[in-house]
């Protein structure tokens, strides 16, 4: 099954599908429900679901993947045989954008954070964050655990405001002292796997980073999200000494945030790179 769902793919690079296949496969499924058999197919070798991406224009910017179906296949091709797992649990939308909070075995356990881009039906960007997945966290939480019912949809734009205006006031530092305006005091639950539940561990955690001449920096943000209650940001910046890519999910109650997941994936160098796509260009 893995060697047909790969050569599908290679095919597919090479060959146009027919307009009448396109419009059939854009009347089965929303764009939220292609994204997650996508993602299941790497698990499963489903070959379905590949039609669901442009076959003649798939930009991708995971730096470590070449460009479009091709780079895709040849990605697949080098997973062992069965190791691959796929449980998404968080999915929502924004516009020709999907979003993906996802747990995997793919090359080892990683949370995920992917983003798709849809024209006209099907998929034709991806971008994405992965990180390590860890058994023990800071709050006690997973990684990935938690609320995934999307809430508000009337508050969707009031909810991307209130995490914009925390970017440019917390995370760029802006005005650091409106903190309380943006994150509850009373409810602010951690999926960050070193950082405690609470403002009070969010601060313990920045001040024990910079103690240690590792201050978390962001530098710039490339992009806001969002669908109801849950908004995602996606930014650059320094962690540990290095140049990461920042992906922050946060849900917001009320009028603030009161939960907040993330991933933190290191930047390659562009001459490493195996597309010219860049990290970002959203």
């Amino acid at each position: 099954m893995r060697k047909l769902f790969i050569i599908t793919v290679l095919t597919m690079a090479s060959f146009i599908s027919c307009e009448a296949d396109n419009n059939e496969i854009k009347m089965k499924l929303s764009n939220k429900g292609k994204v997650v058999a996508l993602l299941k197919s790497i698990e499963t070798g489903a070959t379905e679901p590949i039609g669901y991406i442009n076959p003649n224009k798939y930009i991708q910017h995971n730096q470590a993947v070449g460009d479009g179906l091709a780079g895709f296949g040849a990605l697949l091709q080098q997973l062992p045989k069965g190791s691959a797992k796929v449980n998404t649990l968080r999915v929502f939308g924004d516009g020709n954008f999907v979003i993906a909070h996802t747990d995997y075995n793919f090359f080892g356990p990683k949370i995920g954070i992917d983003i798709f881009r849809f024209e006209d039906g099907l998929i034709v960007e991806h971008w994405d964050n992965l990180q390590e997945k860890v058994t023990e966290t800071a709050s006690g939480r997973s990684q990935i655990d938690g609320p995934v019912e999307i809430k508000d949809l009337d508050k969707t734009e009031e909810n991307k405001i209130l995490v914009t205006k925390l970017i440019n006031d917390i995370f760029l530092g802006a005005n650091p002292d409106k903190i309380t305006d943006y994150i509850s005091t009373e409810q602010y639950d951690q999926h960050n796997p070193g950082v405690k539940d609470g403002l009070a561990g969010l601060g313990e955690a920045l001040a024990a980073l910079a103690e240690a001449g590792m201050p978390m920096i962001y530098e710039k943000n490339h992009i806001i999200l969002g669908e109801g209650n849950f908004v995602l940001s996606v930014s650059e910046g320094i962690f540990l000494k290095e140049k990461v890519a920042f992906y922050d999910i946060f849900r917001i109650e009320n009028g603030r945030v009161v939960e907040h997941w993330d991933t933190i994936e290191k930047l390659i160098p562009e001459s490493e790179a195996k597309n010219n796509n860049g990290k970002f260009n959203f």
